[in-house]
C-alpha cells in the first residue's frame, strides 16, 4: 500500500501532476520514525524547461486580468486551504515531523492568511498622478514577470504561500522549488490554486537539489528570485541572481537576541524564550537563541525555565497531546548534537536536556545552557535546533552592544514592564523583525525580514508588493515640445 503522503507525481506543471523518473530519486523520510514514506524525482532539464515555458505563457494572460479578478482567485484558494486544514496539517507533519498540535494552527492557516491578505490587496495596486504645472507624470505598477521561489524545509506550506501570494497578486507567475527535504506540501498549494481558478502554468512546483535551484536562478527568462534558507546558500543564490541583474528577496538565518530585564514578568519572558527556542523543535530562522537575562533574576529565571521545559511532551507528532517533535532529518539532528557537545566542552553550564531523546526518530531533548559567553561557538553560530543559550548582563548599554555584535540581524526581542525602555532598546537593536514582551509572532499584515547578513527585502505586508512589482513612470507634456535646434 502506498503511504498517504505519497504524491500523485513529483512535479506540478501547467495545471497538472507531471512525472519523470529519470531524475535523481529523492526519498522522503518521516522524521518521527526514520521510515521512507514517499519518493519524488529531481527535475530533469526537460522538466525545468516545461515549468519555465508554461509559467512564462501563463504570466502574460494573468497580467491582463484586473486586480479584482486576480484577488478573487487567491481568496478562493485561501478558503479551500482552510476547509482542508486538517489534511494539509497531517501532510505538513509527515513532511517536517512537526507536531500536529502545531501544524493545525501555524502552517496551512498561515498560508491561507497570506493568500487572503494579498488577494484583498490585489485590486488596490494602483499608480499615482504627479502634477507638474500644465504637464504631469503618471506611474503604473507593473509585474516583474516570471518569479522563482526557493523554499526551506521548516515551513513548506507557509513559504510556498508567502512567496506565491504576493507574486500572483502583482500579476507575476511563479516556479517554486521546495527544499528536497520537504517536497510534499507545495504540490498541494499548486493544486489548490488551480482549483481556485488560477490559469494552468501560473504556479508550478518542481523538485530538486541545488543544481535545479541553480538552473532556475540563472535562466534568463527569470525576473525575480525569492529564497528562504541559510546565509551561505543565500550568498550563493544572491550572487547568481545578481549576474543576471534579477530582483531578489533573501530571507536568511539569524542568531537573534532576546533581552530579559530585571522588571520583566518572568512567566511571560520564559514563554517568549520557549517560543523563541523550542517551537518547531528550534527550527525557526527568527529564533531568539541568545537569551540575555539580567543578573538579578538569572537564577530565578533558570530554575523556573527548567521546571517548565521538563513538562514538554515529546512523542508521536500525530498525537495532538504532543508539543515537541523531532529534528527534520538525521543529519540535522547530528549537527545539533555536535553543537551541544561544543557547548559542554566550552564550559557552558547545562541546565536541562543535553542529548538525544531515548526514542525512535530524530529527537533532541530541549536543551538550555547557562553562563554562556559571547565568544562561545554556541553563542555565535546558528544551530537551528532546540538549544537555548542564556547569557548574563547588568547594564542596558552593555547588553545592546553585545546583542548587536553579530553578523546576523533577523529578529530581536525585549521583555520589560518599562515601555519607555522597551522602545528605546528596540530602537537600537540591529534587526528587521522585533518583539516587545512577545516573541516570534509573524502575522501576514507585518513585514518580515532581516538586516545585515540575515537578508534583503521583506516578505508579507504591503512591503512585499514593492518586491514583486516595478514602477513605470510616464511624463506627459501638454504643450509643444521644444529643442535647442
Amino acid at each position: 500500500m502506498t503511504h498517504p503522503a505519497q504524491p500523485k507525481a513529483s512535479h506540478f506543471i501547467n495545471g497538472t501532476y507531471v512525472e519523470d523518473t529519470s531524475g535523481t530519486p529523492i526519498p522522503v523520510i518521516y522524521a518521527a520514525t526514520g521510515e521512507e514514506i514517499a519518493t519524488v524525482y529531481a527535475a530533469t532539464p526537460a522538466i525545468i524547461e516545461q515549468a519555465l515555458t508554461s509559467a512564462q505563457a501563463a504570466q502574460k494572460e494573468w497580467a491582463k486580468k484586473t486586480g479584482t479578478e486576480r484577488g478573487r482567485v487567491l481568496r478562493r484558494a485561501a478558503e479551500i486551504m482552510r476547509e482542508r486544514n486538517h489534511e494539509l496539517s497531517v501532510l505538513e507533519t509527515y513532511d517536517t515531523g512537526k507536531p500536529l498540535q502545531e501544524t493545525l494552527v501555524a502552517d496551512a492557516t498561515s498560508g491561507a492568511d497570506a493568500l487572503e491578505y494579498f488577494g484583498g490587496l490585489a485590486a488596490s495596486l494602483t499608480g499615482e498622478h504627479i502634477p507638474l504645472g500644465e504637464d504631469w507624470v503618471y506611474t503604473i505598477r507593473e509585474p516583474l514577470g516570471l518569479c522563482v521561489g526557493i523554499g526551506a524545509w521548516n515551513y513548506p506550506t507557509q513559504i510556498a504561500c508567502w512567496k506565491g501570494a504576493p507574486a500572483l497578486a502583482c500579476g507575476n507567475s511563479m516556479v517554486f522549488k521546495p527544499s528536497e527535504t520537504t517536497p510534499l506540501c507545495a504540490l498541494k498549494v499548486a493544486e489548490i490554486l488551480i482549483e481556485a481558478g488560477a490559469p494552468a502554468g501560473l504556479y508550478n512546483v518542481i523538485q530538486g537539489m541545488g543544481e535545479v535551484g541553480g538552473a532556475l536562478v540563472t535562466d534568463p527568462r527569470v525576473d525575480k528570485v525569492s529564497l528562504t534558507g541559510s546565509v551561505p546558500t543565500g550568498k550563493k543564490v544572491y550572487a547568481a541572481a545578481a549576474s543576471g541583474m534579477k530582483h531578489v528577496t533573501m530571507e536568511l538565518g539569524g542568531k537573534s537576541p532576546m533581552i530579559v530585564f530585571e522588571d520583566a514578568d518572568i512567566e511571560s519572558a520564559i514563554s517568549g524564550a520557549i517560543n523563541g527556542n523550542f517551537y518547531s523543535s528550534g527550527q525557526v530562522c527568527s529564533n531568539g537563541t541568545r537569551v540575555f537575562v539580567h543578573k538579578d533574576i538569572k537564577e530565578k529565571f533558570l530554575a523556573r525555565l527548567a521546571e517548565r521545559t521538563a513538562t514538554a511532551k515529546l512523542g508521536d507528532p500525530m498525537d495532538e497531546e504532543v508539543n515537541f517533535g523531532p529534528m527534520v532529518t538525521e543529519n540535522q539532528m547530528n549537527i545539533v548534537l555536535g553543537y551541544i557537545e561544543k557547548g559542554k566542552s566550552e564550559g557552558a553550564r547545562l541546565i536541562c536536556g543535553g542529548g538525544r531523546a531515548d526514542m525512535d526518530g530524530y529527537y533532541v531533548q530541549p536543551t538550555v545552557f547557562a553562563d554562556v559567553t559571547d565568544d562561545m561557538v554556541i553563542a555565535r553560530e546558528e544551530i537551528f535546533g532546540p538549544v537555548m543559550c542564556v547569557l548574563d548582563f547588568d547594564s542596558e548599554e552593555d547588553v545592546i552592544a553585545r546583542a548587536n555584535d553579530t553578523e546576523f540581524g533577523l529578529s530581536a526581542g525585549v521583555f520589560t514592564k518599562d515601555f519607555t525602555r522597551a522602545h528605546r532598546v528596540i530602537g537600537q537593536l540591529e534587526a528587521g523583525s522585533c518583539f516587545i514582551n512577545s516573541y516570534n509572532d509573524a502575522p501576514v499584515e507585518a513585514p518580515f525580514g532581516g538586516v545585515k547578513a540575515s537578508g534583503v527585502g521583506r516578505e508579507n505586508s504591503k512591503e512585499a508588493i514593492k518586491h514583486f512589482s516595478q514602477v513605470k513612470s510616464v511624463y506627459v507634456r501638454m504643450g509643444d515640445c521644444e529643442a535647442a535646434f
